[in-house]
C-alpha cells in the first residue's frame, strides 16, 4: 500500500518534513516514490503540489493522519463525507 507520509530532514532540533508517496514498508527516511511538499513546524511554512497530490490520491494512496490535517489546512482536498443512515 502505498502511503502519503512525512520524511524528517534538517539539522538536530531544527526538524523539516518533506511530504512523499511512499510504500507502507519502507523505513520512514528511505527512498520515496515521489516528493510532493515541504512542511516547517517551526515557521508553518507549507508547499504543496496539490495536483500531484490530487493523482497519487486517486491512484489509491493514503494520506497519514498528519498529512492529511495539513491537507485539510491548505484546503487541497476534502475527505468525503461518511453518508449518514437513517
Amino acid at each position: 500500500m502505498i502511503k502519503l507520509r512525512l520524511k524528517r530532514y534538517g539539522k538536530k532540533r531544527e526538524v523539516s518534513y518533506r511530504i512523499v508517496a511512499a510504500q507502507s514498508t519502507s523505513r520512514r527516511d528511505g527512498r520515496p516514490l515521489a516528493e510532493l511538499g515541504f512542511y516547517n513546524p517551526r515557521t508553518d511554512e507549507v508547499r504543496l503540489d496539490a495536483p500531484a497530490i490530487l493523482d497519487w490520491i486517486k491512484k489509491g494512496a493514503q494520506p497519514t493522519q498528519t498529512v492529511r490535517n495539513i491537507l485539510r489546512k491548505q484546503n487541497v482536498f476534502e475527505p468525503p463525507t461518511e453518508p449518514v443512515s437513517g
